[in-house]
């Protein structure tokens, strides 16, 4: 009688302890960048790991693939859509991988300023998630910044269009906005790349010029391979925080909430940082490169390669998105 007790006691015990394990298993969420982990981007993105793992009492954790080693954008969205990734914080060029539209947003010229790029992408934004679809594959934390686009260059200065002819500038393979802008200037070499090839490629010389946020520029290392800066913004560098629904949808509703709750505070906050931090680096930049003042008569010029480049465009980006956000 007292061994049937005894086993019926154990038994019990290890049905306790095995349904604990099921509620109190931890969770990790695999999520890809191409920020450095020291990076202002970096340091946010750590602080939201930290934040998910209190509030959840370590149930979630949130772990971070920098410096692209997740991949390529492109290939960053496929691994989230194939479940080998949560998800990731991705560029401009990464969120057209899930709707070609955003990439407008992008458009050299499009905008003159952040309040102007933020009442566009508030518009554009509600119309591209309130399909049923996307919203079944993805989650959107919320929306952030990688800077203002400047031509930098190596050995030279970049003051109109014409003067890229027989350069070398890089591009992100995925991008299609920079190929026809170089198309529509006529007589430039284009070198595609992903982001994490940038760098040896500098090194190398095979790219001589590069038209990035002068953050980005800093925490990549390109900007220490260039001496030449142009100071007119050319286009402004978004970004998101973005989620496999499938995976949100893998946790309690209580652990979704958290990481919805502070996905988009981390946003705000990239929003808020990056802005400051990349006018900073701008103004770093300025005090270690050739410095070009473009005139009025110079950006001009620009505006006219970016407008037919934009018109060229509207074909391949559905949803007449170059029109609503006002690029052409």
């Amino acid at each position: 009688m007292v061994r049937k007790v005894l086993a019926a006691t154990l038994a019990a015990g290890f049905v306790f302890l095995g349904t604990a394990g099921v509620a109190h298993a931890k969770s990790t969420l695999k999520m890809a960048t191409l920020a450095p982990k020291r990076s202002p981007w970096g340091k946010v993105f750590t602080t939201w790991s930290k934040a998910v793992a209190k509030k959840t009492g370590d149930e979630v954790e949130v772990e971070w693939l920098w410096n692209g080693t997740g991949g390529p954008e492109g290939g960053v969205v496929g691994k989230i859509k194939s479940g080998q990734l949560a998800g990731a914080a991705i560029t401009g060029v990464g969120l057209s991988s899930i709707d070609k539209r955003f990439i407008a947003l992008q458009m050299p010229g499009a905008f003159a300023s952040w309040s102007a790029l933020d009442t566009a992408r508030e518009k554009l934004a509600g119309e591209i998630l309130a399909d049923e679809e996307l919203k079944k594959k993805f989650h959107i934390a919320g929306f952030g910044d990688v800077g203002i686009g400047r031509v930098m260059s190596k050995g030279f200065a970049v003051k109109v269009p014409d003067d890229l002819k027989g350069k070398h500038p890089g591009m992100i393979t995925e991008d299609i906005i920079a190929p026809k802008v170089y198309e529509a200037i006529g007589g430039v070499s284009g070198v595609p790349s992903p982001v994490t090839g940038f760098l040896p490629k500098l090194n190398s010389g095979a790219i001589d010029v590069m038209n990035t946020p002068s953050l980005a520029a800093e925490q990549l290392q390109w900007a220490s391979r260039l001496d030449h800066i142009n100071t007119a913004e050319t286009y402004f560098g978004i970004g998101a925080v973005l989620m496999s629904q499938k995976a949100l949808d893998g946790l309690t509703a209580d652990q979704r909430e958290i990481l919805k709750t502070t996905g988009k505070q981390a946003s705000d906050a990239l929003t808020k940082k990056i802005r400051s931090a990349d006018a900073a680096a701008f103004e770093r930049l300025k005090k270690k490169m050739t410095v070009h003042e473009a005139t009025d008569a110079e950006k001009a010029q620009w505006k006219a390669v970016f407008k037919k480049a934009c018109e060229n465009l509207k074909s391949s980006i559905p949803g007449d998105a170059l029109t609503k956000v006002g690029a052409c």
